[in-house]
């Protein structure tokens, strides 16, 4: 397998009906030919790391107020909650307020610090992540 390595800029991203678009900017010294000559409408595999300002691999930590919103806005997770039996309609608002229940939680915010919350979470994320894999 050939692969290219070469930097690159975001410059602009948007949502279409079959996903997001993603426009990287790369310096033309840096395009790597195939990709030039690439069709367009070519598959390729991405992998992406940030950089930071020392063009070292960012390190990022775990955002878990934004995983538990983003758990009690997804539709199969709604799947998952009713498959085991914890709520009964596949919502937004039963899965907010199971999960705030199970973890111990008055507020998603309570997830900066709470490592027992925390720790349930990701619990709850794997299970998930799980059962939508064999889904």
């Amino acid at each position: 397998m050939q692969t290219s390595q070469y930097e690159a800029v975001k410059v602009a991203m948007k949502q279409d009906a079959t996903g997001y678009v993603l426009t990287l900017r790369i310096h033309p010294d840096e395009v790597p030919e195939e990709i030039l000559r690439d069709f367009v409408g070519a598959r390729y595999q991405v992998v992406m790391v940030r950089l930071d300002s020392d063009d070292q691999p960012l390190k990022r930590e775990p955002n878990y107020v934004q995983l538990a919103g983003m758990l009690c806005k997804n539709q199969q997770f709604y799947k998952f909650l009713v498959s085991l039996g914890h709520i009964f309609d596949e919502d937004e608002k039963e899965a907010t307020e199971w999960m705030r229940a199970e973890l111990g939680v008055k507020s998603r915010k309570e997830l900066e610090h709470n490592k027992d919350a925390i720790k349930r979470l990701l619990q709850i994320n794997q299970d998930f992540q799980s059962w939508n894999q064999n889904a």
